[in-house]
């Protein structure tokens, strides 16, 4: 595969990442016009024909010019520079400078695959088959679901998630939305691998779930129990398990833009308040986005060091540790960027 101009990771790296799947829009943003993103420093251009979602290089061949800047016309992505037209397999159909000359079959996009799942649109850029992390709730009719709009941040994927999956953070980074800074203490908790691309942690305290302002109608002494599940290389769900069998479930998604630059999908689903106002849950959801946020740009280094003798490490750090341990068993590097 040739790596993008001005690839911010290592080649090593770059191949071993590009086979895994990502999203890379909300399914809703991607309508008949063109829409321009990047994933993996690699620029695509998304858009419909016919109700089916095509995902390809953002780039006509003939003079480099991008294909997002063009449009849609009767199912076909037109170049706005010659008006090269390419149907949604990526074949060039009209050359307009030359209406009856045959076209030559090299004259093609590059197409990646397409998935629309939990309210987005994933792709791969390396084709591999379909491993898109289960989401169930999602699909469970005794759930309801909320898509955040998706949050960019300038920090590199494995940083977010480390801080997605940390647990002693919590009384620090969010006090103004859930944390409590009289409730610090980490109790022991177990972390396991399974099979080779994930992982489970189950972390039982007392910090609460119920937003700063919210009526917490859990029993004195009630014990909150997280359980993540990583997908690697960038994804983990957590459910939180509130009083009375509610369920919140969360899946947390970093697409990596570049080495050092993220942009997080994040759809949830819960079967409890259900005619709560959709908003409120948005908007407290991207204020804990931002309490991490702030964190994850400003950290030394920037890369997630998979060198686990590079920082210092507690016992709270369990869940991290087996994280960076999992991604040196994908073959990334010590000095793994992202």
């Amino acid at each position: 595969m040739e790596l993008p101009r001005d690839c911010t990771f290592s080649p090593e790296d770059w191949r071993i990442l590009a086979q895994y799947w990502y999203p890379v829009a909300r399914a809703d943003e991607v309508q008949d016009k063109p829409l321009a993103v990047k994933l993996l420093d690699m620029k695509l251009v998304l858009y419909r024909s016919e109700g089916k979602v095509v995902i390809a290089r953002d780039l006509c061949f003939h003079r480099g010019a991008p294909l997002s800047k063009g449009w849609v016309e009767n199912g076909e992505i037109v170049c706005p520079y010659h008006g090269f037209r390419y149907n949604c397999e990526g074949k060039c159909t009209a050359v307009p400078a030359h209406p009856s000359s045959k076209i030559s079959p090299k004259l093609k996009l590059i197409v990646y695959p397409a998935v629309e799942r939990y309210g987005l649109i994933w792709t791969c850029l390396a084709g591999a088959p379909e491993q898109i992390p289960a989401f169930p709730a999602w699909d469970d009719p005794d759930y309801i679901n909320i898509l955040i709009p998706s949050f960019d941040i300038a920090g590199s994927s494995g940083r977010q998630m480390e801080g997605f999956l940390d647990v002693s953070h919590f009384a620090y980074v969010h006090t103004a939305t859930f944390g409590d800074r009289n409730n610090t203490e980490v109790p022991q908790y177990k972390v396991w691998r399974e099979g080779d691309t994930e992982l489970v942690a189950e972390y039982w305290s007392t910090v609460s779930n119920y937003g700063k302002g919210q009526e917490n109608p859990a029993p004195e002494g009630f014990m909150w129990l997280r359980e993540f599940r990583v997908f690697a290389p960038f994804a983990a769900s957590l459910t939180v398990y509130f009083p009375d069998e509610g369920r919140l479930k969360i899946l947390n998604c970093a697409s990596p833009v570049s080495a050092r630059y993220t942009r997080l999908f994040c759809p949830i689903s819960r079967n409890f308040d259900k005619s709560a106002p959709v908003e409120d849950t948005i908007k407290f959801n991207l204020q804990v986005f931002q309490e991490d946020a702030e964190m994850v740009e400003s950290q030394t280094p920037e890369d997630l060091p998979l060198d686990l003798q590079a920082e210092a490490h507690i016992p709270a750090d369990r869940t991290s540790i087996a994280y960076r341990q999992l991604l040196s068993s994908l073959g990334l590097g010590k000095n793994y960027t992202s």
